[in-house]
């Protein structure tokens, strides 16, 4: 698979595959990290190559809807309309996903926003609105998360029991990072984007790595 943008190669072609656990991805702005995430994501299609997700060819439309109500999304400094509760937001990404009522509470609960789910999401710190971003995008129990740099405005204090949520959230998970130091040590594979190719850390520390994901 190839990424092209405006004429240059964000990603040049080349074959890789992520499989279980925690995937790490790196890159500076404007490496195209993003874009390859939103194109792992079936936001993007390939400019050349083949995308496979979950055992489905997801470079043409049948392939995006089969596989679509099984991911998530959280994208990079997310968004909500202004006066919009923790419980509304989460309640509107489930019934987008057409998921029962009883799952949003059921979600809430799990991830520690009971007491916060009628504030609007204008008022929640900045760890209480990601736990709020990653219960929308896992509401309906996806297979497969994408995360776009969901702790860049997290305080290092609050780090560690994110981590370990996000950890948890699906069978694979993939976030992205400025840096690969960031995601190295709780990551269980890391890749880099270096002059638009893909390159795979070798040095994954196994403190984090070594506990199954969801535990």
């Amino acid at each position: 698979m190839g990424i092209r943008h405006r004429g240059r190669w964000i990603l040049r072609p080349t074959t890789f595959g992520i499989t279980s656990g925690v995937v790490g991805l790196a890159g500076p702005p404007c490496s195209g990290r993003s874009a390859l995430l939103e194109t792992l994501a079936t936001l993007r299609r390939p400019s050349v190559g083949e995308l496979e997700l979950l055992g489905h060819d997801v470079t043409g439309a049948a392939g995006q809807r089969a596989v679509r109500a099984r991911l998530g999304f959280l994208p990079d400094r997310f968004g909500w309309a202004a006066g919009v509760t923790a419980r509304e937001f989460v309640a509107y990404a489930a019934y987008f996903k057409a998921t029962p009522n009883h799952a949003v509470d059921a979600i809430l609960e799990r991830f520690e926003l009971s007491d916060a789910a009628e504030l609007e999401m204008d008022m929640l710190p900045a760890d209480l609105r990601l736990r709020t971003g990653l219960a929308a995008t896992c509401v309906h129990q996806p297979d497969l998360v994408f995360l776009d740099e969901p702790l860049h405005s997290i305080p290092d204090s609050e780090r560690d029991e994110l981590i370990g949520l996000l950890r948890g959230l699906a069978p694979t998970v993939v976030v992205t990072a400025p840096d690969a130091a960031e995601l190295t040590g709780w990551c269980d594979r890391v890749f880099t984007i270096v002059r638009a190719r893909l390159i795979e850390s070798l040095e994954v520390s196994r403190s984090w790595s070594q506990v199954p994901a969801g535990v």
